[in-house]
């Protein structure tokens, strides 16, 4: 039984402007490590698959940089996406082409390629956990991290019957709550629902099949044609198409530092920080100023009598917000004239 681990890597990270645009994804960035977070994720990977066994699906104009950014993963395994239609698509997608190359009985272990996580062994070990549990239980196995806080940004499961020790049945699945609704969860025993997944390709393939429309017919259609797969399928998140819907899901428990990097302000928890709790990268210089959080590519950074802020430099243009509002910088980059949005003209400026 050939065992195989699949990366989502698409989207923008358009939160984690001006350091990422179109061109320069936040996945490619190296926001928690000196190294892109997607090679951060491969490495984490690896002892699980090696590089023959990874697929990357990624947006179709990134292929070629992520292909730059990891050399060791042969071209046939980056999976360009023409067009966004959701992850159930995308993974359904992946497990049709493990099951072409290696079988309906191989293993499927599905991660994000912007996370950040704390114990990389712990993490591992769970993941390994969830592929074995999939292969002998034929189930779709997800991983539901332990809250280390009541955030009301990621989604929840609740946990139902025992199955064994570490395994439990999921009793439902829950949008991102108020931030009230979600202390009740944590204290509840509620996990977060992280997007780690473990199955057998075939087991996923025939729940699609009995239960996604929005999927199935497309890939009934389509098997032989990626391009008109991705455009002809409706787009619609794992959770929803499937797991919400099936009997086969069972839920391990994750303890290992896992984090969603999704704004600036996530960097503040993943980050070193000094004494005062500025998480910074790049020259700075802080006094009198607390839990900041500054990112510099270039010109040095100074901070005096100042909390809670975002500060990033990039080819001439300096951001600044709160960590607060750090989560609304969709909004911001909807109000940006075309040159400030990607920098082009700004980096060919400064060029000169």
């Amino acid at each position: 039984m050939g065992r195989w681990c699949v990366v989502l890597a698409g989207g923008v990270g358009s939160r984690f402007w001006p350091l990422s645009t179109p061109s320069r994804p936040k996945q490619l960035l190296p926001l928690i490590s000196d190294t892109p977070m997607l090679l951060d994720t491969l490495d984490r990977l690896a002892p699980l698959a090696d590089a023959e066994h990874t697929l990357v699906l990624t947006n179709a104009s990134l292929a070629e940089a992520v292909l730059a950014s990891a050399p060791a993963l042969p071209t046939e395994n980056v999976i360009p996406e023409p067009r966004p239609a959701g992850t159930c698509a995308a993974l359904a997608w992946a497990a049709l082409q493990i099951a072409e190359r290696d079988g309906r009985d191989a293993l499927m272990i599905c991660v994000h390629a912007d996370w950040a996580i704390g114990d990389v062994v712990g993490f591992q070990r769970t993941l390994e956990f969830a592929a074995s549990l999939a292969a002998e239980a034929h189930a779709l196995v997800t991983v539901g991290i332990v809250p280390s806080r009541a955030d009301p940004g990621f989604g929840y499961i609740q946990p139902g019957m025992r199955i064994s020790d570490g395994v439990m049945q999921v009793e439902r699945f829950v949008e991102k709550p108020s931030r009230e609704r979600a202390a009740e969860m944590v204290a509840d025993g509620y996990l977060w629902n992280s997007g780690i997944f473990a199955w057998r390709v075939g087991d996923l393939l025939d729940e699609i099949a009995a239960l996604t429309p929005e999927v199935a017919p497309a890939l009934r259609a389509h098997a032989n044609d990626r391009d008109a797969f991705f455009n002809a399928v409706q787009s619609v998140a794992i959770d929803v198409g499937v797991l919400e819907r099936s009997k086969r899901v069972l839920v391990v428990a994750g303890d290992f530092g896992w984090d969603d990097v999704g704004t600036w302000a996530a960097l503040h928890r993943v980050r070193a920080r000094d004494a005062s709790g500025n998480a910074s990268l790049g020259r700075t210089h802080a006094l009198a100023s607390h839990n900041n959080v500054v990112h510099t590519d270039g010109a040095a950074v100074v901070l005096y009598g100042v909390d809670d802020m975002v500060v990033v430099v990039r080819d001439g243009v300096v951001m600044v917000t709160t960590r607060e509002r750090a989560a609304d910088l969709k909004l911001l980059m909807d109000s940006l004239p075309p040159d400030l949005r990607e920098l082009k003209s700004l980096s060919s400026d400064t060029d000169q």
